[in-house]
Formats: structure tokens, C-alpha cells, sequence
């Protein structure tokens, strides 16, 4: 029997059990992980993107589309 791994709930830190039987994991309980959806519903995270370029202004000037 393999030992029981432990990760910390990515919301209060507190140990979770990392095996089937823990039904909110990596969160350590429901409310933990409501409280992260609500973070990124209401656009608390982001993803970091780059601003999209125009292919225009790869262009050199003296050539047309």
C-alpha cells in the first residue's frame, strides 16, 4: 500500500488528502472551491496574453496586400 500524499488546498493552505475518496480535491472542501470559481468568474485571475498583432504591420511599406 502506497503512503497517502498530501497536497495544500490551493485556497487556505490547510492538507488535503490526494486520493479518490477526497471529493473536493486539490480543494480542501466545497466553500474553498466556490470561493476560486467565484474568483475567476468575476475576472479576479487572468491568464497573461500578449496583445494581438496586426499582420499589416509585418508588412514592409512598399507592398500591397
Amino acid at each position: 500500500m502506497e503512503p497517502v500524499r498530501y497536497v495544500g488546498c490551493p485556497r487556505c493552505g490547510a492538507p488535503v488528502a490526494w486520493v479518490p475518496q477526497s471529493a473536493f480535491r486539490p480543494f480542501c472542501s466545497e466553500r474553498c472551491r466556490m470561493i476560486d470559481l467565484g474568483a475567476w468568474a468575476t475576472e479576479q485571475y487572468r491568464v497573461p496574453a500578449e496583445p494581438e498583432r496586426d499582420p499589416a504591420a509585418d508588412r514592409p511599406r512598399d507592398e500591397e496586400p
